[in-house]
C-alpha cells in the first residue's frame, strides 16, 4: 500500500471519521474541507454576544462514538464531556398541556398515565417493546452492516428472515402504526415526530421509524461545549492518528483517468493526487456533476419531490419567560395533518411545531446565562428559494404565536436567520434538505447510495448515505466508507497477507 494516498472531501462527522479510520490504519490520509472549522452541519453560529449551536443538539448512541475512538487507540470519555439528560425532552400543547419524557421508562409511563390515562400508558409500553424489536431487527444486519438490498437484509437477518423483516412494519406509514398503541391525538403526534429526525412525514414514513424513539430512549447525553466540540474531538484525533486536515480549502472536482479516481481538484488550482476518494458531500452534489461529470454517473440523483425536509433555524440571545424550559424543548401544532399538508404543497406551515434548544439548561431548568443561547427551529420545504424578508418576519411572528399559546415569550436581544436558501449555499445541490432523501416509503432507505459507487476509488460518507441521518449514522457512515477502502485494499494485495484494521465491531 506503499503507493496509496487518500483524500477526504468535507470535515462534516462521517468525513471526520473516516479520515479518522484510515489513518489509523496507517494510510496517508488529507481531508480538505472549505469552511474554517470541522463539522460541518455541526455549527455554531454568532447571535449577537452569544454563540449558538446551529445543526444537530441531541446526542444518542454514544457506544458508536466510544467504538470508534477505542478501535482507534483512545477514550471518548477522556476527551469529550458526556453527560446524560434524565429529562429527553419537554412537550407542549395549546394552555397548560405539559408531558415530560425521561430516560428512565418507568418515570414516562407514569407521566403519560397522569398526562393521557392509565390505557395510553400501557400503549406507551408495547409501543417501547416494538421500537426497541425493530432496533434489534435491523443493528447488525442495516445500521452496523454495509447497505444491503431488500433480499440481502432478509438473508442478514438471519433465521428470522423474511418473518422478522415483516414486523418492522416496512409497509405502514409511522402515523398508522401509532394508532395500534396511542388513542390521544397529541401522543400519536409526539411519536409521529420522531420521523423528522429523519427530515420526513410521519404520514409517509414508513413504521420502522419506531426505532429512533428506542434509541432516543435509550439515552440522551448533552456534550460540554454542544456536538460541533465532539466533531472537533473527532478532527483532532484524526489529526494525531496521521491525518493531513486543510480548512478553507474547497474540492472543486474530481480527475478521473482510466475508468477510476486519481486525484482532487482545489479552488487554488492545486491538484492532489489520490488513489482513494472519500467524498462526505450530499450525494445529491455529485449526482448534480458539481465535481465533474465521470462522479455524477456513479450515483443517482436525488429528485427534487424526494428530498427530505429543511428548516428555519432562528439563533437567538435572549431571554424567555412564562415556560419553564429544560434543553429539549417542542411546542406542538394542533393540526400535525395540515402541518404537513403545507410542507408537502410547498410552503411553510401556517401554525407550525417548533422546537426549542435551550443550550444553557440542563435538567433543572436553571439558566446559567444571561441571555440565554438559544436555537428555534420549524421544518421548511427543501425549494432552495431564498425567503424575502417579509416571508421570514411571517415565520417568526408564526413560531412567536406558537410559542406564546403554549406560554412562553422570547426577549430576544440578537438573532441569526438561517433558511433554505442559506442551507443550500453551505451544501450545494440540496435544496436545503438537512437529511439527503427522505425516508419516505419502504423503498426509501434501499435508495440511499451505499459507500462504493460506481466510479472505481470513489467512496462516500456522510448522513445522504447508507446508514442515514443524524450524527451517529453519519459516523457509521464514515466508518463503513473507511471498512469499504480497506476491504478493497486488501482484495488488490492478495499477496501481502495482513491484519487490516478498521471495519466495524459487533457487541
Amino acid at each position: 500500500m506503499a503507493d496509496e494516498r487518500v483524500v477526504v472531501i468535507g470535515a462534516g462527522i462521517g468525513g471526520l471519521v473516516a479520515a479518522l479510520k484510515l489513518a489509523a490504519a496507517g494510510l496517508p490520509v488529507t481531508l480538505v474541507e472549505k469552511a474554517a472549522h470541522p463539522g460541518g452541519k455541526m455549527r455554531r453560529i454568532p447571535a449577537g454576544s452569544r454563540e449558538v449551536e446551529a445543526g444537530p443538539t441531541v446526542f444518542t448512541m454514544r457506544w458508536i462514538f466510544e467504538e470508534i475512538f477505542s478501535e482507534c487507540g483512545a477514550d471518548l470519555g477522556a476527551r469529550v464531556a458526556l453527560a446524560p439528560a434524565e429529562i429527553l425532552a419537554r412537550h407542549a400543547w395549546s394552555g397548560p398541556e405539559r408531558l415530560d419524557l425521561f430516560a428512565d421508562p418507568q418515570r414516562s409511563a407514569a407521566a403519560i398515565a397522569d398526562f393521557a390515562g392509565a390505557r395510553e400508558a400501557e400503549g406507551f409500553r408495547r409501543f417501547r417493546a416494538r421500537a426497541g424489536e425493530i432496533y434489534r431487527t435491523l443493528d447488525e444486519p442495516f445500521i452496523r452492516g454495509q447497505r444491503p438490498g431488500p433480499v440481502d437484509l432478509a438473508i442478514r437477518a438471519g433465521p428470522r428472515g423474511l418473518g422478522g423483516l415483516m414486523r418492522i412494519q416496512p409497509f405502514t406509514t409511522l402515523w398508522s402504526a401509532l394508532g395500534e398503541y396511542f388513542h390521544d391525538p397529541r401522543l400519536r403526534q409526539l411519536f409521529g415526530r420522531y420521523a423528522t429526525y429523519c427530515g420526513s412525514s410521519p404520514f409517509a414514513a414508513p413504521a420502522t421509524l419506531m426505532l429512533v424513539a428506542h434509541v432516543e430512549m435509550e439515552g440522551v447525553w448533552t456534550v460540554e461545549g454542544g456536538l460541533s466540540r465532539l466533531a472537533s474531538a473527532v478532527a483532532a484525533l484524526a489529526a494525531e492518528r496521521g491525518a493531513i486536515l486543510r480548512y478553507g480549502t474547497e474540492a472543486t472536482g474530481l480527475t478521473v483517468e482510466g475508468g477510476r479516481v486519481t486525484g482532487v481538484t482545489l479552488d487554488t488550482g492545486e491538484r492532489l493526487p489520490a488513489t482513494r476518494v472519500v467524498a462526505n458531500a450530499d450525494a445529491a452534489a455529485l449526482a448534480d456533476g458539481l465535481f465533474g461529470e465521470a462522479p455524477a454517473r456513479a450515483v443517482d440523483p436525488v429528485p427534487t419531490p424526494e428530498r427530505s425536509l429543511s428548516a428555519v433555524t432562528f439563533a437567538v440571545a435572549g431571554r424567555p419567560d412564562g415556560f419553564d424550559l429544560v434543553r429539549h424543548n417542542v411546542f406542538f401544532s394542533p393540526d400535525y395533518a395540515a402541518e404537513f399538508a403545507d410542507l408537502r404543497a410547498g410552503r411553510l406551515p401556517r401554525d407550525p411545531t417548533v422546537y426549542v434548544c435551550a443550550q444553557d439548561r440542563g435538567d433543572d431548568g436553571v439558566p446559567s446565562a444571561a441571555p440565554e443561547a438559544l436555537l428555534c427551529l420549524v421544518n421548511a420545504p427543501a425549494t432552495g428559494a431564498a425567503l424575502p424578508p417579509e416571508e421570514i418576519a411571517r415565520c417568526h411572528d408564526t413560531m412567536s404565536r406558537r410559542l406564546s399559546a403554549c406560554g412562553l415569550t422570547i426577549s430576544e436581544t440578537a438573532r441569526t436567520v438561517t433558511g433554505p436558501a442559506e442551507f443550500e449555499q453551505l451544501f450545494p445541490a440540496t435544496g436545503g434538505a438537512l437529511y439527503g432523501r427522505a425516508s419516505h416509503g419502504w423503498m426509501a432507505s434501499f435508495r440511499r447510495p451505499g459507500a462504493r459507487t460506481r466510479l472505481p476509488g470513489l467512496y462516500l460518507a456522510g448522513g445522504s448515505v447508507h446508514p442515514g441521518p443524524g450524527v451517529p449514522m453519519a459516523a457509521q457512515s464514515g466508518r463503513l466508507a473507511a471498512a469499504s477502502v480497506l476491504q478493497d485494499l486488501a482484495s488488490t494485495y492478495p499477496s501481502r497477507r495482513a491484519a487490516m484494521p478498521g471495519g466495524t465491531s459487533t457487541r
